[in-house]
């Protein structure tokens, strides 16, 4: 297991290259100083940096259990970044997202996963759907997958749909207890034949330090945006309780996933 600090790198994006029109946080593939290529999730979108927070959390809990993803930075945007951008649309988008955002490696020539041509052995599609479930993913279904193939190796995308309980903070405490009725739509489900094996694992490998220290990493003015918190670490705070306690009842949403099965 990986015990070094979990970190993530800070790039600067020099130029907005196409925008992916796909959902409500309109990423594009930018080029930052490091000259890698980047999808690029920017705060000033429909669902603003609670989708970022998302991303973030779900995306480098995955990385930590040993799943494939992409590469995830911190992308500042300068003020004067959209100033020459025509399209309208995307230039306020661009003015709205002034500061840091969040990056995705770009996985140059990457296909998108469909699953009647590429099937998912049992331990690894339990994975994805234990991990989906545990973070209330919705969106991971046959019309969108969210997951790739590169080099013959399946990685996942866009966890910005995760963790929905934030966008309102209602009952969160109650919430992280309940079953997640939307894994009915998993396109992996069915095939999640190793869901008790994995979650023995995964609770074993969660229970340590590892959520506290991912939630750390979410800049303090991601969270101080529509937040029922009186401070940035009170907030984070609530996501480690949070994740802990709907960790603790992991046996529900498992057996939710089963009984879908």
């Amino acid at each position: 297991m990986d015990n070094n600090p979990v970190s993530l790198r800070t790039v600067h994006v020099l130029r907005y290259l196409t925008p992916l029109r796909e959902g409500g946080s309109l990423p594009a593939i930018t080029e930052a100083d490091d000259d890698f290529l980047y999808v690029l999730k920017f705060r000033g979108a429909g669902q603003g940096t609670k989708a970022l927070i998302s991303e973030l959390i779900g995306g480098e809990l995955a990385r930590f259990l040993g799943l494939r993803v992409p590469e995830i930075v911190f992308a500042n945007l300068d003020e004067a970044f959209g100033r020459t951008e025509p399209d309208e649309e995307i230039q306020d988008l661009l003015k709205a997202s002034t500061g840091i955002n969040l990056g995705m490696h770009y996985l140059s020539g990457a296909i998108t996963f469909d699953p009647v041509v590429t099937k998912i052995e049992p331990r690894l599609a339990s994975e994805i759907v234990w991990l989906d479930s545990f973070l209330t993913n919705v969106d991971r279904t046959a019309r969108n997958t969210n997951m790739l193939m590169w080099h013959k190796e399946l990685w996942l995308i866009d966890h910005g749909a995760a963790l929905y309980f934030h966008h309102s903070w209602q009952n969160w405490e109650e919430q992280a207890r309940r079953p997640f009725v939307q894994i009915k739509d998993h396109v992996l489900v069915r095939n999640a034949t190793l869901l008790d094996e994995v979650n023995a694992e995964f609770r074993e490998r969660l229970a340590g330090g590892i959520i506290p220290e991912i939630v750390a990493l979410i800049p303090d003015d991601w969270l101080l945006r529509d937040a029922p918190f009186e401070s940035a670490d009170e907030h984070r705070q609530a996501y480690v309780t949070y994740l802990q306690a709907r960790l603790a009842a992991s046996e529900i949403f498992v057996k939710g996933a089963q009984d879908v099965r």
